[in-house]
C-alpha cells in the first residue's frame, strides 16, 4: 500500500506545480487545470492568483505528507 501513498502523492506534487504554471503561463494546458476557472463563474486575470496559494499549499502538503 506504500506505493499507492507515494503515487497519489507524487501527482498531488504535479498538480500543484501545474496550478504554479498556470499562474504564470497561458496556455491550453495551464488553462485546464486553472482552479479559478472550475469555481468561478467568470474568472479573469485577477482570480488567476488564486492558482498560485493553492498551488504552493498542495506542494506543501504532500512534501508534509511524504516525511
Amino acid at each position: 500500500m506504500f506505493w499507492l501513498d507515494s503515487i497519489i502523492t507524487y501527482v498531488g506534487i504535479i498538480y500543484g506545480v501545474l496550478l504554479v504554471l498556470a499562474t504564470l503561463v497561458r496556455n491550453k494546458i495551464t488553462e485546464a487545470f486553472r482552479i479559478d476557472a472550475l469555481f468561478m463563474a467568470q474568472p479573469t486575470e485577477a482570480t488567476r492568483k488564486i492558482n498560485l496559494v493553492a498551488g504552493v499549499a498542495i506542494i506543501a502538503y504532500n512534501i508534509y505528507a511524504m516525511f
